[in-house]
């Protein structure tokens, strides 16, 4: 009935074939309770569900709700078995069963008090009942307990001090399982409140101030717990610790004590933000103050962090985190982008601090090789938050007056950090890049600098020179008189670092053509030799990981020359050497090593050329691009397979991880992109997901660019549609797995995208209830209709056959009934149409529908005078399968209604029914 089939799943059966006829409320309530008697409370449940759909009789309603209530309670499901047995109670207050059943759902839910209230209700009405009152009395203890645990609590919390605190205690175990204790009791709200109201803040003040790691992270981490979610306490807890103290610690030199307070001070922002966000009313105002205050103190102190000499390296990462996390706008919708201007205002020149540092020169600040990364992702997203020219230009002028005060009159180490300076925001707002590159003085120093002796001045330099080199802007000033210097360096230089940078310098240039097979900048082979020298780069070990991630960089741009992508999937060791790289600290590759990989899978956009333009482009003697023979499907095939058995799954599952400014939208979109190429073989998508790609592409799918949102929903589309979803996506994975399906229908997805989406989201549809509840909450319904109206016959049936999976929910079956609707007369013709897969999944929908919803059998004959016709076509049809779908919808319109099974019989349709009951050849 439209559903796929999928390899390693059962075969689904259209439900509505030999379906049991539906009669009475009555007969159905009796077989609900025989099926609960005998264990089966789903179906029970079913048996009581449907006839509730049946019966209008009040007090015959109220029975069902009771007997649902009992069913629930046995499934587990508290909350319905509350609401269940309250609207019995609703019909009849006296209804002792429903009043227990809900006792024992409240008590289920925590609720005591109020499960007491029934069960003495349940007593006055039966002082005799035995049961009623050792369940009174056994709910009493419980209550009873609960306070002692409570007054226990209190104690047990300043025990945990006490023993945290005590220098006296020398006993290891005894301090972690405290500590411990105290972070799994915060997790709790009753448990943070209790901490709270404990005088917690100050004991926990106190295990910060002793400096031990280990006492303090147990401080910070239960500091999370009680800030999560909570803003008034957030408030307060910051009030007592003191924004200093937490940057203070933010700033310590053990790593692990820096990502705790970087995670705490996360907490606390997003605590304070939705303060912001939600407009209090009323006493909520009087008591809690504004906290726009508060967390400008926060973001002053991290800006302080970052030009703090002090501070350890990896602080100063984490507070540039912090930083790109909570201060532009997560999206354009929201029209506030005052934090962005108050902190360019502020901080932007302690961020440049953190940019310009020159590594090894004398005073420079302690960065890791992420550091500078990290700073021009943030300058980056600054810039992008700014909403008018007024507002760029104030972004301009500061940064042009912080180059120039480093460039004018601090000698050599100024000039560097003013290059440094400009290399960071060419990496990040290339706009502000290009601006102070273009200062009297800059480009000239870049390239005399260029021939410096000393080692780390030549970095600096070639390092701005390549950057430069990127942006068209200057690119034509550069290769006039970047090239020739370039190919110096990287022939006469004795250092690998400054060669390897020299040549990524060469290959920016030499790659202006990109995929272009005809526009070579290099003489011929000069490019297989650059690539050769950076694939050996790549996998010599005894250089440094900052020096080998410019081989990559290299390797991201010669690999638009197909000749150097089948060169380097034929290298083995330089592929892995790569994947190493992507899984190292050092996260600035990720951009190269996804570059490099889109190049090799070919996943980057190309469109085919409108064979009447290039006529007329020819004539006109216009340059018209060339492929590259070795860029065609079945090369592409093999460098997919390739690097598939090399492991680019597991390297990208470990890229997609990284919790890195370096992961940027665009680098996401990249990977994204790969993935796609990965799965575009049917075959090759078992591997895929078995080493992690499967999960990886979820995160993918739900944020970043647009295009990198889609192309990861294309690559889950495909897995769901020849993979079974549930050992795919095991567990909860599979219900995250809906949205971006759903994504895939909108209308300005193409209709390849529109395609998939459909055929995985059928397949879903089919597994469970709460899958298509997920669907419907998604609202995919409305879009799924819609394209049952598609020109595209495959769109069509895709469409149909998902809808036919969705009928099997009572909110769906409901929509085919609705006044005004098409629905219902739409599914009839489908199925009396000359296309055999759309009549099946019409004709299987019809047979659903008419099992589970009696109602709409009446109705078939209402919406179209061809109904008849239709059915005794199905019947009289050469296929088995329509002919059984035809069947199951004939018997259950007789089951269900008089008049119509008179219109039925007054037809041809007893003979067509005598003809087939005979034959033996279809059981």
């Amino acid at each position: 009935a439209g559903v796929r089939a999928v390899p390693g799943s059962p075969a689904r059966v259209p439900a509505g074939a030999g379906a049991p006829r539906q009669v009475t409320a009555g007969q159905l309530r009796e077989r609900g309770n025989a099926l609960f008697q005998a264990g089966d409370h789903a179906a029970a449940l079913a048996a009581y569900t449907q006839a509730l759909s049946l019966c209008d009789a009040e007090p015959e309603r109220a029975v069902l709700h009771r007997n649902r209530a009992a069913c629930y309670l046995k499934l587990e499901d508290y909350a319905k078995a509350e609401a269940d047995a309250s609207k019995a109670i609703e019909a009849d207050g006296r209804d002792m069963k429903a009043l227990f059943r809900r006792s024992q759902a409240l008590q289920k839910l925590g609720r005591l008090d109020q499960a007491v209230s029934d069960l003495q209700r349940c007593v006055s009405l039966e002082p005799k009942n035995k049961a009623f009152q050792e369940a009174l009395r056994a709910l009493g203890s419980s209550m009873h307990e609960k306070m002692k645990t409570m007054s226990c609590t209190d104690s047990k919390v300043e025990q945990m001090f006490q023993i945290l605190l005590d220098p006296e205690e020398k006993d290891a175990d005894k301090k972690q399982k405290a500590a411990q204790n105290l972070i799994v009791l915060a997790r709790e709200e009753a448990g943070a409140e209790k901490i709270f109201q404990s005088d917690g803040v100050r004991l926990l003040t106190q295990l910060l101030d002793t400096a031990k790691a280990d006492l303090m992270l147990a401080a910070l981490r239960t500091l999370v717990g009680l800030c999560s979610g909570h803003r008034s306490r957030t408030m307060a807890i910051l009030a007592e610790l003191g924004a200093p103290r937490l940057s203070a610690v933010l700033g310590v030199e053990h790593e692990h004590v820096s990502l705790a307070a970087c995670n705490l001070l996360h907490v606390m922002f997003d605590s304070l933000k939705e303060g912001l966000q939600k407009d209090f009313r009323g006493k909520e105002d009087a008591v809690v103050l504004d906290s726009s205050k508060d967390l400008k103190l926060l973001i002053k102190h991290l800006l302080e962090l970052l030009a703090l000499e002090g501070a350890s390296a990896h602080g100063r990462d984490n507070a540039l985190n912090l930083l790109i996390k909570v201060v532009p706008r997560k999206s354009p919708k929201e029209t506030n982008n005052s934090m962005s201007l108050w902190v360019i205002d502020q901080g932007l020149k302690k961020i440049l601090e953190v940019g310009s540092t020159v590594c090894g020169t004398p005073g420079s600040l302690p960065v890791t090789e992420n550091s500078r990364m990290s700073a021009s992702v943030l300058l980056s997203k600054l810039y992008d938050d700014l909403k008018c020219d007024a507002e760029r230009e104030n972004f301009h002028h500061l940064c042009e007056d912080y180059v120039r005060s480093w460039f004018e009159g601090h000698e050599l180490a100024g000039k560097l950090r003013a290059i440094q300076t400009v290399s960071c925001l060419l990496q990040g707002p290339s706009d502000a890049g290009n601006r102070v590159l273009e200062l009297e003085g800059i480009m000239d120093s870049v390239l005399s600098l260029c021939a410096s002796v000393c080692e780390a001045h030549q970095l600096v330099a070639v390092e701005a020179l390549i950057h430069a080199a990127d942006k068209a802007k200057r690119a034509s000033f550069i290769t006039a008189n970047g090239v020739s210097l370039l190919k110096e360096i990287y022939k006469h230089s004795e250092r690998d670092s400054i060669r390897i940078r020299a040549l990524v310098g060469l290959c920016k240039l030499g790659s202006a053509g990109g995929t272009d097979f005809s526009m070579k900048q290099f003489a011929e082979g000069s490019t297989m030799k650059l690539a050769k020298q950076c694939r050996k780069w790549l996998c010599n070990e005894m250089i440094d990981a900052g020096t080998r991630r410019w081989a990559v960089e290299g390797l991201a741009y010669l690999t638009f020359d197909a000749d150097v992508k089948e060169e380097f999937v034929e290298d083995k060791a330089a592929m892995q050497a790569m994947f190493h790289l992507a899984k190292s600290e050092d996260r600035s590759v990720l951009y190269a090593v996804a570059s490099t990989l889109v190049n090799c899978t070919n996943s980057y956009d190309h469109e085919e050329p409108d064979p009447q333009m290039l006529e007329l482009a020819k004539y006109a003697k216009q340059h018209i691009p060339e492929q590259h023979p070795k860029d065609k499907p079945d090369f592409v095939k093999r460098r997919v397979r390739k690097l598939l058995t090399a492991g680019v799954v597991s390297a990208l599952a470990c890229m997609v991880k990284s919790e890195n400014p370096a992961l940027t939208n665009s680098c996401r979109e990249l990977i994204s992109r790969v993935f796609l190429a990965l799965v575009e073989e049917a075959e090759d998508r078992g591997g895929v997901v078995a080493q992690g790609g499967g999960k990886a592409l979820i995160p993918l799918s739900l944020e970043g660019t647009e295009v990198g949102q889609t192309k990861a929903a294309q690559a889950l589309a495909k897995i769901t549609i020849t993979s079974n979803p549930e050992m795919a996506f095991p567990g909860e994975r599979i219900y995250e797995v809906v949205r971006p399906l759903v994504s895939l229908l909108h209308l300005q997805r193409t209709g390849l995208e529109n395609f998939e989406g459909l055929m995985a989201l059928t397949n879903l549809a089919g597994i469970s209830e709460r899958l298509r509840q997920k669907i419907l909450k998604e609202k995919a319904v409305p879009m799924i209709e819609g394209y049952m109206f598609e020109e595209h016959e495959l769109i069509r049936l895709a469409a149909t056959e998902c809808m036919c999976n969705m009928a099997m929910s009572k909110e769906v079956q409901e929509l085919f009934l609705a006044e005004g609707s098409d629905r219902l007369k739409l599914m009839v013709l489908y199925s009396g149409e000359e296309d055999e897969k759309l009549r099946r999944a019409a004709s299987g929908t019809l047979a659903m529908l008419t099992a589970l919803h009696p109602p709409i059998c009446k109705r078939i004959p209402q919406v179209t005078v061809h109904w008849l016709e239709i059915l005794q076509a199905l019947l009289l049809s050469p296929s088995a399968e329509l002919q059984h779908r035809g069947a199951v919808v004939v018997m259950n319109m007789m089951a269900a209604e008089r008049e119509v099974a008179e219109q039925l019989i007054a037809s041809e349709m007893l003979e067509i029914l005598s003809v087939l009951a005979k034959d033996k050849d279809k059981p």
